[in-house]
């Protein structure tokens, strides 16, 4: 038994939530956009309570306790050492990602990544005056891998930036030291930069699996990453707007602050807050979701060895199951489970059509549901 109770069905509709309003009035089950139907940690709410209570919100800085929390974090973790001035506070995630393309090279600059990938990577480059360059990655029997070769023959002179997410999403992918060491190299050899999307790195669901910062691995590497994370995915915070980036190299840092100036904004009172409880406060629960959602991944993996044309490969890290619907006959995924009742993510503004995303960090019963309805969409056409 466990004193957190994620069976419970808490009914978000009429709340503004992007998650369940994108389909109000129909009966459609929401399991798409990456936010958990769990409440945030009960260490989070009394925070979050109590510091509403005092009344005052006025224009806040991070609390000490919260950046010192975050230094040992990453010391006990991955022993990584970050010093305070390596902090950059960031109003969400995404910002960051477009931040990074703003902050290295200019106009005439490529940006390079690796799909499938979480839309916002696909997005970034554009929107900040640069070229996008995308390299499919391999799935294999085991899983997704780096295609190396073909990252390797897609460096141009013009290419300054990699974006990386890892873990991955929407793959789940953890990605290991060989691994992240022969991006390390790349990236020196290019004269490149990294931004490393790791807000999924207290997700890890596979036992043996561990998540390593690449920033971590020291030397070169260290010096040319942006380290991107946020408790947001983790506590089920992404309301509060809580991020942060770790840069070591005090130039880059630099050129990242600048490129925020008058755009970006401060992140929020409440935001800090909801963070400091999260990582300080709230172990039991994450240990106790992790538990949960592993279950949730088993049930997920079985129920769609049993439908035809479907094939996922469970993924180490994440709630996010990736579903390969190629081998279906069904032209548009997405659209046919929507109309039998489940929204999930549309592979496309992934950069794969033929797919589509999973969320399962949703009561079982919620998730048995939709998965039951999938079951019943393909056998039934």
């Amino acid at each position: 038994m466990t004193m957190f109770d994620f069976d419970r069905i808490i009914d978000r509709r009429g709340t503004g939530s992007l998650k369940w309003d994108r389909y109000a009035d129909r009966d459609v089950l929401p399991l798409w956009v990456a936010d958990m139907d769990f409440t945030a940690p009960p260490a989070v709410l009394e925070a979050l309570g109590k510091r509403a209570a005092h009344g005052i919100f006025g224009y806040t800085h991070a609390p000490p306790e919260l950046v010192e929390g975050i230094l040992i974090r990453m010391w006990e973790r991955y022993r990584w050492r970050v010093a305070a001035e390596d902090l950059v506070w960031l109003p969400g995630l995404v910002v960051g990602l477009n931040v990074a393309c703003r902050a290295v090279g200019d106009g005439g600059s490529e940006v390079l990544t690796m799909t499938p990938i979480y839309p916002p990577f696909l997005s970034a480059p554009a929107l900040s005056g640069r070229k996008l360059a995308t390299v499919p990655m391999v799935r294999e029997r085991q899983g997704w891998r780096i295609d190396f070769e073909a990252l390797e023959a897609a460096v141009t002179p013009a290419t300054r930036l990699l974006l990386l997410c890892s873990p991955q999403n929407p793959t789940g992918r953890v990605f290991t030291p060989g691994e992240l060491g022969r991006l390390a190299e790349l990236c020196q050899r290019h004269d490149l930069v990294l931004c490393s999307d790791e807000i999924h790195c207290d997700l890890v669901l596979e036992p043996g699996c561990a998540h390593l910062p690449a920033a971590s691995l020291g030397g070169d590497i260290a010096a040319r990453t942006i380290t991107l994370m946020a408790p947001s995915k983790t506590f089920n915070l992404p309301g509060l707007n809580c991020a942060f980036a770790l840069i070591t190299d005090a130039g880059l840092r630099q050129r990242f602050q600048r490129a925020m100036a008058g755009i970006v904004p401060y992140v929020n009172l409440f935001g800090y807050i909801g963070a400091l409880a999260a990582y300080r406060d709230s172990g039991a629960w994450h240990a106790a979701l992790l538990d949960y959602l592993r279950g949730n991944r088993a049930l997920v993996a079985g129920a769609v060895e049993a439908m035809p044309g479907l094939v996922c490969i469970p993924g180490e890290a994440t709630y996010l199951a990736w579903i390969d619907a190629r081998d279906s006959g069904i032209d548009d995924p997405a659209g046919f489970f929507e109309q039998a009742g489940v929204g999930l993510s549309d592979g496309r503004e992934f950069g794969a059509p033929g797919f589509v995303r999973l969320n399962f960090g949703c009561p079982r019963s919620l998730l048995e549901q939709g998965l039951e309805r999938m079951r019943k969409a393909l056998t039934c056409r």
